[in-house]
């Protein structure tokens, strides 16, 4: 079977149909490229028609032909697209084989309009619909053992590591020689990435995936495939960490080098904030917008006081659209990545913003909210007409694009981020009747984002188990690793116990493991706490010389992991999402335990720093709120990792929605007062102190009538 990918094509009717002839086909194997690759060349950029990549056969270059006249040159071009292949090709050393290229390279013509065919010519086949997979069958079968490779080479997965200090490994065993082994077997975008990266519609496209499904990479990749194929677009890519600019500049920078051999037209291509403030390093999405509208602009301080604490931007972004009168279109695509952290309403903004080709793609992980708020349907994001009609509905499969499977985070690592983030092994909290925290309305999801039912079902007030299949968490991210060394939980009796402990394995890591200093992240889950918290470990490693920063803090806040300084970076959890690492320290993770009014917070902060390893997690924390969080971990292991939960009713649900809610700190204040209050008053009627007959009547009973409701 031939699995199409289809880009953006100067040639949409007969790549239409070359489409449509291979899609038939059952005895062909392979990958077909419609509108991409485009390579660099001396010339400038050249963009190939189609390209299938096939086990059995090779590569097969297929040269389109739109107009019912077949060009007198159609040689030369066939020609041409060989050369510039082999010679793209020939800079990889894995694909040669001494002094030639070791992968078989086919060229051939397909005009499906031309009625006149010319006569059969072995050098320059030229092919009808008819005659086309007579033709491919016809190339002969070759043992193409450099597949993986190729594929990697040609999305240009290849170049992402081009600038990262080299490992030196001197022992094969070392936790450096592994993770070197790990990230070649990461050599190339599966299937549902690589639609990801190249189809392009002229509508809304939603991606969403778990921490490390490749979503970031795939955003920057479909960006510089966008500039490369329509310069002269404007197109925004947005995030919501800032220590992301950095990461998307490199990455934009080295694909479209890859592809144009140059560097993007910055001023076409603009990595940009979503606030903003200002021209240059602070532009944001919504400043440009208001500026473009002559609007009021709010900054974080006056739009806190205008519109509450936690809808700051939300409310900014939903007056700056109410107050437009005609929206001036900016962009000719915008591409948003950590999109649940951001509000509807700025999902809205972008979409206002985009003229009459809606071309916003927004990635997200519907895990990964640290708000614990997950994005609505696009019906509900981007409203109704005047008909009552939604405005957005994802009714292609290229618009709705789920990214399954996760090459970040193997198996035990990412079940344990779920159960602890969703309490799937937490104690009963009286208030709900159950361990639960939070639970997705649509039980499907799960399977969605590559869970699958071992027993039970997903249904309400079924119980369940599910668990991680070899397909959306790959064998190889845990075969050559011992899963008691993966994955670990300490609990230390004081603060300078778990100080020590630290310092002493970072040491390790860096003399002995073969790791590098951007090999490693510390991460401490409330951000408010970070800058105390992370000192005194800061200061212990600096008297064994090694260096370490604050990202955002004592770095510019764009660039996460400073190498070149040969520093580690220390980091709260909002500053580390969009990252990862191969070792990854969680301090101080007995905050994550429990929280009056923050608990599904905390534990989102806690799934989030989980998931951002490649390899080796270790979760520290003190007291006995810690021993009480390793004790949930050990009922993951002791359940294989898997989870198995009784799924929440609809009502369930609600209730948890409401307990586990985040609270402002005057709801704080209110509940407490109000607790205390209702203590004060049993206490009294049970020691006689205060009588029933004493209280105001009504009140009573209002209160009585709303509990047996409640009940």
């Amino acid at each position: 079977m031939i699995e199409i990918i289809k880009g953006s094509t100067q040639k949409p009717i007969s790549s239409e149909q070359l489409i449509n002839a291979l899609s038939e086909t059952k005895e062909l194997n392979g990958l077909l490229y419609v509108g991409y690759p485009i390579f660099s060349t001396p010339e400038g950029r050249y963009p190939i028609d189609a390209i299938l990549i096939s086990p059995e056969k090779g590569v097969i270059l297929i040269h389109i032909v739109e107009g019912r006249i077949l060009p007198d040159n159609y040689q030369d071009t066939q020609d041409d697209i060989y050369n510039k292949l082999e010679a793209k090709l020939r800079n990889h050393k894995a694909l040669m084989k001494g002094r030639n290229l070791d992968v078989p390279i086919s060229v051939l013509t397909f005009s499906p309009a031309v009625t006149t065919q010319q006569d059969a010519d072995d050098e320059y086949p030229v092919c009808s619909k008819d005659n086309l997979i007579t033709t491919i069958e016809n190339i002969k079968d070759e043992k193409f053992e450099k597949y993986n490779h190729l594929l990697s080479v040609l999305q240009s997965i290849s170049t992402i590591r081009k600038g990262i200090k080299k490992r030196n490994i001197a022992k094969s065993d070392s936790r450096g020689a592994k993770l070197q082994k790990l990230e070649d077997s990461i050599a190339n975008l599966d299937n549902q990435q690589g639609r990801a990266v190249i189809e392009t519609i002229d509508a809304v496209q939603r991606i969403r995936g778990l921490a490390g499904s490749g979503k970031t990479i795939v955003l920057a990749l479909k960006a510089a495939y966008l500039h490369s194929q329509h310069p002269e677009w404007k197109i925004a890519v947005t995030f919501n960490t800032r220590s992301l600019k950095g990461q998307f500049k490199r990455l934009i920078t080295t694909f479209t080098i890859e592809q144009t051999g140059e560097e993007p037209e910055w001023e076409n291509l603009k990595i940009i904030h979503a606030w903003g403030s200002g021209s240059g390093e602070r532009e944001g999405l919504y400043y440009n917008f208001c500026k473009q509208n002559e609007l009021e602009y709010f900054d974080y301080g006056r739009a806190k006081s205008k519109f509450g604490r936690g809808r700051e931007f939300d409310g900014a972004c939903s007056n700056a659209v109410d107050a437009a009168k005609k929206i001036l279109p900016l962009y000719d695509a915008i591409l948003i990545d950590e999109a649940q952290d951001f509000p509807p309403s700025f999902l809205r903004l972008c979409f206002s913003v985009l003229g009459d080709k809606k071309r916003l793609v927004y990635a997200y992980d519907e895990l990964q909210s640290l708000n614990t708020l997950s994005l609505p349907s696009p019906e509900e994001i981007f409203g109704y007409d005047s008909h009552s009609n939604p405005i957005v509905t994802l009714t292609e499969k290229s618009q709705d694009i789920i990214l399954e499977k996760c090459y970040r985070n193997s198996k035990p690592v990412l079940t344990t981020a779920h159960a602890l983030g969703f309490g799937i092994f937490r104690n009963k909290d009286p208030k709900t009747g159950t361990g639960l925290i939070q639970m997705f309305d649509d039980s499907h999801l799960w399977e969605d984002v590559g869970y699958s039912v071992v027993s039970g079902r997903l249904e309400d007030e079924i119980q369940v188990t599910l668990e991680r299949t070899e397909n959306s968490s790959p064998a190889f991210l845990v075969n050559q690793f011992d899963i008691d060394d993966l994955i670990q939980f300490h609990s230390f009796a004081t603060e300078g116990d778990q100080i020590q402990w630290v310092v002493e394995e970072i040491k390790r890591n860096l003399r002995k493991d073969e790791l590098r200093v951007d090999d490693i992240i510390v991460i401490n889950p409330d951000p408010l706490k970070t800058k105390n918290a992370v000192g005194p470990i800061r200061a212990e490693l600096f008297k064994h010389k090694i260096n370490s920063h604050l990202a955002g803090v004592d770095t510019t806040p764009d660039v996460f992991f400073y190498p070149e300084l040969d520093s580690i970076v220390f980091t709260g959890i909002y500053r580390a999402k969009g990252n990862e690492a191969g070792m990854v320290y969680i301090i101080n993770a007995q905050d994550c335990y429990e929280s009056f009014g923050r608990l599904a917070t905390v534990r989102n902060q806690l799934f989030t720093a989980i998931t951002r390893s490649k390899a080796w997690v270790r979760v520290l924390g003190i007291g006995p709120n810690m021993d009480k969080l390793k004790k949930e971990f050990e009922r993951v292991k002791e359940n294989e990792f898997k989870l198995t939960f009784v799924y929440p009713n609809a009502e369930l649900r609600t209730k948890l929605n409401i307990v586990n809610r985040d609270m402002s700190e005057a709801e704080k204040k209110s509940l407490k007062k109000a607790d205390r209050s209702l203590h004060e008053l049993l206490e009294g009627v049970e020691s006689g102190d205060v009588h029933i007959d004493d209280l105001d009547a009504g009140q009573v009973e209002k209160l009585k009538n709303f509990l047996l409701e409640k009940d």
